[in-house]
């Protein structure tokens, strides 16, 4: 007599889900795939997402609250020169864990896509918009609290640490080593000294 079928826990499959997505991105993964590592019928995959996109959506979401909330965090430090340095030191070592894919999930997993997923890659695009919006404000707030002179290009240095992060996500997944992309972080925090050095002080 068979066994009755295994209680499916949707939870679980969404992390399942979110480790695959980040790992061989969101083409990358077809539904065969998550079959495969989900352990249950594509049928009860859309029964439970109602799409693969819907499904790695919600593996994003997920994501960014819980590895990728580091930068959240950061953002919250209340020391401006703190928090960016916060930033990027907790970017390098959550994007080169060895119990998790390299790099970070939202840069990577939607880099080149069909034509049929450009919506999806318009709302990744968004987020990474926004996480360098969250920057600039950031060093603005540090403006008005007096810990960033005011006549710092903010703007510039926010774009700055924004490519920063994003390139140490690439750097992390080519296999780049945690103490190498440390040490650039002080570097980076040395040109963050430079561009928010008050007047005269160059």
């Amino acid at each position: 007599m068979a066994g009755r079928p295994r209680e499916f826990d949707r939870e679980e499959a969404l992390r399942k889900a979110k480790q695959v997505f980040w790992q061989r991105g969101y083409e990358g993964t077809s539904i065969s795939d998550l079959v495969a590592v989900l352990g249950i019928a594509s049928a009860r995959i859309y029964a439970a997402f109602g799409s693969k996109e819907n499904l790695f959506r919600e593996a994003v979401a997920l994501y960014l609250s819980e590895e990728g909330a580091f930068a959240d965090a950061a953002m919250r430090v209340p020391d401006t020169r703190q928090a960016i340095k916060q930033l990027l030191v907790r970017a390098v070592e959550t994007y080169t864990r060895d119990n998790q894919p390299r790099g970070c999930m939202v840069v990577l997993s939607l880099t080149n896509y069909a034509s049929d997923n450009e919506a999806l890659m318009t709302w990744l695009a968004d987020s990474r918009r926004e996480r360098t919006a969250g920057i600039i404000q950031r060093i603005q707030q540090g403006v008005q609290s007096g810990d960033v002179p005011e006549n710092t290009d903010i703007q510039a240095l926010g774009d700055y640490v924004a490519t920063l992060l994003h390139g140490i996500s690439i750097q992390a997944r080519d296999g780049v080593r945690r103490t190498r992309l440390l040490a650039m972080t002080d570097i980076a925090m040395r040109t963050f000294d430079v561009m928010t050095a008050s007047p005269g002080a160059h």
